[in-house]
């Protein structure tokens, strides 16, 4: 069983570190994932061994307290309120105490009371008491990790400041004790050390509240989703409208929707319709016409009119609720990388406290004074800041998982995001993946009739049809609004064709062996049936009782996106391979359009399997992006499984990263993105070991006998906070990922109206045909307008687009302009 809890109390990685062990004796636990950004941790444990209450007992016997798992939105908001007030609290009195302590040090005018040394100490006390008070919580937590032997940075801040204060606090004694002696009195004024203690708490806290504010910053990705889920829902019970909660929707529920409300759950529409904005999950900017039986998506926007849905999810499993539990999941996740950091940060308090204790008896016994030996272990403790070493892994994976979120990806783990940037060999589903996924009318080519007649018997005859190309034909006529006739005497052969009388005439529908039996002449033919099968196209054949009547070609178009996402995969190193169950003839001819390095073709979802454990074994790092029940063996068994987000549950499920909008060059994204969050935690780790290295040293004197450089505790608690800041603040330059778009590079664009386009069918043939010339990056059709803009790498002569355009059955005119842009990669 898998269970989230929320963990209190934790500041630093070393605390993360002692969380994790807390559960190396509780049987039953087979993987514990603790995350210091957010707090919480995921357990994997055997409900029949161990409960909750055990793990939870565990982790409060380890010195932290623990609760099952309940979101807290505002979390990282609320401890950002209480860091600025203790940091408002702490600089309040602060300035005073440094002040009082280091005024007369540069020439300021001091009241004569200061120079009484009793009221020069007093004062100071009383001044940093409340510095004290606020920030109550570094002792508590400190010196209770340091008595159970398992300390962690507060203990770093507790001993060195109560170490300072003890021993400002026994020359305050001192003072008072040698009032009548002013060459000691002097002498111990100047080593009170209280304006130390109150400048490192108050630079830590200050630290603190620069860190939380970048946490939040880092969780606003998974705030703005949970945000985007409305609390209640009009529901109608015993047709009576009534305002539920949105946790009290039911399975089967009837919702009402009226403009402007954003869709609750997941359902299918039964009354009314609308138009309705999905780009928060398709990331489709145009809204969407709904009416009935179509299916409405959690979290969408109503435009337009009102409807009633029936609900086929509740709230904890609509849509939206599913992506956001895959992005805390994700963000919560561990990286592998993080292992090496998480034992280093486990060892290292413990280790700095005895570096500490050997800094200040080296000086003490080299014959340097006690102030000074103590100043030097002091700075040690204070520098040595774990905390960025267990932030530079968290913090990346959180904006990294927020950002492909943001951009329609959906990453699963943390290993996978870390497993996506290793990726050399990209192999590709061709059906829904690279294509469309169901077949279209390409080509119509009438033989002695009118097209308008040839799509009359074909709508008619193949109406009666349950082949899936049939589909396909009955689809295009109804879009073209064709008349359906009566057909008499319908029969199917078989598969291989049919035929049925329209007209008081029998017509016949089939491939060439099913017309050959037919006896129908085809040899004038067969060269542009070889041609439109060359083109990876199906043919169907329409013929009267004496001769062929014309030719309808059906293809699985190719998407959009594809071709470019293709060429940036291997403009970035990558080998592709298209791998399909589909015959060679076809697979060769996408081929040719998209431009893979390989294909490999005719293969069984077992055999899918098979080829990606070879690319494996030939020391390959391999990506498997697909979209079928017959993908998800080979989406398992990849290094990273990349689901298109209309496909199967089943190959959702075996993937580990989702492209929800079904776009091909999201993948694109998706590993650029991972490289990107890497390289950055690669940076926050080697920076974190960088300054402890560094620093360590500085601060326990190591240029002191050569240079007379020391460093101060105060510079040192500056230092220190500063390391985690900077590690959050590098992590949150991962929120500037940009996404891939069509338009890349040094581009020549072509604006010219065609017209003939009247469905989105048309768009799409548009599109096919002039994707398929060389040269060309992309296209944009604006169907309402009549306009089509062409992305060139090179120049196209005009001639060669108007014909091709005029061989798919449109016309062209003299476009209208050119430009040539410069666009962002």
């Amino acid at each position: 069983m898998k269970t989230k809890f929320n963990v209190y109390k934790m500041t630093c990685s070393a605390c993360q570190g002692h969380v994790n062990s807390a559960f190396c004796n509780l049987n039953g636990v087979s993987e514990v994932n603790v995350n210091l950004l957010s707090n919480s941790m995921t357990v994997i444990y055997d409900e029949n061994v161990t409960n909750t209450d055990e793990i939870i007992k565990s982790v409060i016997k380890a010195g932290y307290d623990a609760s099952v798992y309940k979101a807290e939105v505002n979390n990282y908001k609320l401890q950002n309120k209480i860091m600025k007030y203790r940091l408002i609290i702490s600089f309040i009195f602060l300035v005073p105490l440094m002040y009082v302590s280091m005024g007369h040090m540069t020439n300021l005018v001091m009241p004569k009371i200061f120079h009484n040394g009793i009221w020069f100490s007093l004062i100071q006390i009383i001044l940093l008491i409340p510095i004290l008070l606020v920030n109550y919580n570094y002792f508590v937590v400190g010196f209770k990790r340091t008595f159970i032997l398992k300390p962690n940075m507060d203990s770093l801040i507790a001993i060195s400041t109560s170490a300072a204060i003890i021993y400002g606090v026994i020359n305050t004694i001192r003072i008072i004790t040698n009032i009548g002696n002013n060459d000691l009195v002097n002498t111990y004024k100047m080593d009170l050390y209280f304006e130390s203690a109150g400048t490192i708490i108050t630079l830590v806290t200050f630290g603190k509240y620069l860190e939380s504010k970048s946490k939040r910053k880092t969780s606003e990705a998974i705030n703005k989703l949970i945000d985007l889920t409305p609390k209640t829902a009009i529901v109608l019970r015993n047709n009576i409208e009534m305002l539920v909660n949105i946790e009290d929707v039911k399975i089967g529920d009837l919702i009402k929707i009226k403009p402007g409300f954003i869709i609750p759950v997941d359902g299918i529409i039964i009354e009314g319709s609308s138009s309705i904005d999905e780009q928060v999950i398709t990331g489709e900017s145009i809204p969407v016409y709904k009416t009935v039986d179509d299916k409405v998506i959690s979290a969408t926007v109503n435009k337009t009119g009102s409807f009633i849905f029936k609900a086929t999810s509740t709230s904890e499993n609509s849509t939206i609720n599913q992506i956001i539990t895959l992005v805390e999941e994700a963000s919560n996740s561990k990286a592998p990388i993080a292992a090496l950091a998480d034992k280093i940060s486990l060892y290292f308090v413990p280790i700095v406290i005895g570096i500490s204790l050997i800094t200040f008896f080296i000086w003490y016994f080299t014959k340097h004074t006690f102030e000074f030996s103590f100043s030097m272990a002091i700075s040690v403790l204070v520098i040595s800041c774990p905390c960025a070493l267990g932030l530079a892994t968290p913090v990346a994976i959180m904006v990294g998982t927020g950002k492909a979120a943001e951009n329609g990806i959906l990453i699963k783990s943390a290993e996978s995001l870390q497993n996506a940037h290793n990726i050399d060999t990209i192999v590709l589903d061709k059906t829904g993946t690279i294509t469309i996924g169901k077949p279209v009318v390409t080509d119509i080519l009438p033989i002695l009739i009118t097209e308008e007649k040839l799509l009359e018997i074909a709508y008619s005859l193949e109406s009666y049809s349950e082949h899936p190309l049939a589909y396909s034909v009955v689809s295009y006529a109804k879009e073209k609004n064709i008349k359906l006739l009566n057909v008499f005497d319908f029969n199917s052969s078989g598969g291989k064709g049919i035929n049925g009388i329209i007209n008081s005439k029998k017509y016949i529908s089939g491939n060439k062996k099913y017309l050959d039996e037919e006896n129908i002449d085809l040899s004038k033919y067969n060269y542009i049936i070889d041609n439109y099968s060359n083109e990876g196209k199906t043919v169907l054949l329409f013929a009267d009782e004496k001769s062929l009547i014309g030719i309808i070609a059906v293809s699985d178009i190719i998407k959009e996106n594809s071709v470019y996402a293709i060429k940036k995969f291997k403009e970035y190193g990558l080998e592709v391979i298209m791998l399909t169950g589909d015959n060679k003839q076809t697979a060769l001819a996408i081929q040719k359009v998209v431009n893979t390095n390989q294909v490999i073709a005719e293969v069984l979802p077992t055999e899918k399997q098979e080829v990606i454990k070879r690319l494996q074994n030939e020391d390959k790092n391999v990506a498997m992006i697909g979209d079928g029940v017959n993908d998800s063996i080979a989406l398992m068994t990849a290094n990273v499984g990349i689901a298109i987000g209309a496909g199967s549950d089943i190959a959702i499920e075996s993937a580990d990263i989702i492209l929800i909008k079904n776009d091909l060059l999201d993948a694109f994204d998706a590993i650029r993105l991972s490289k990107t969050v890497f390289n950055n935690v690669k940076m926050n780790l080697f920076w974190a070991f960088f300054y402890n290295i560094v620093g360590i040293p500085l601060a326990a004197g190591a240029l002191y006998p050569l240079f007379g450089l020391k460093l101060n505790p105060m510079f040192a608690a500056f230092a220190m906070s500063m390391s985690s800041v900077c590690v959050v603040l590098n992590a949150l330059r991962i929120k500037k990922f940009q996404n891939t778009k069509i338009l890349g590079g040094n581009s020549m664009e072509k604006i010219i109206k065609v017209d003939g386009m009247t469905c989105n069918h048309c768009v799409g043939r548009v599109k096919e045909v002039l994707l398929n010339l060389p040269n060309v990056k992309g296209v944009d059709v604006d169907l309402k307008k009549k306009k089509v803009t062409i992305l060139l790498e090179k120049e196209i002569s005009d001639e060669i687009i108007y014909k091709t355009i005029k061989d798919a059955g449109y016309e062209a005119s003299e476009y209208v302009e050119k430009k040539r842009f410069i666009f962002g990669k």
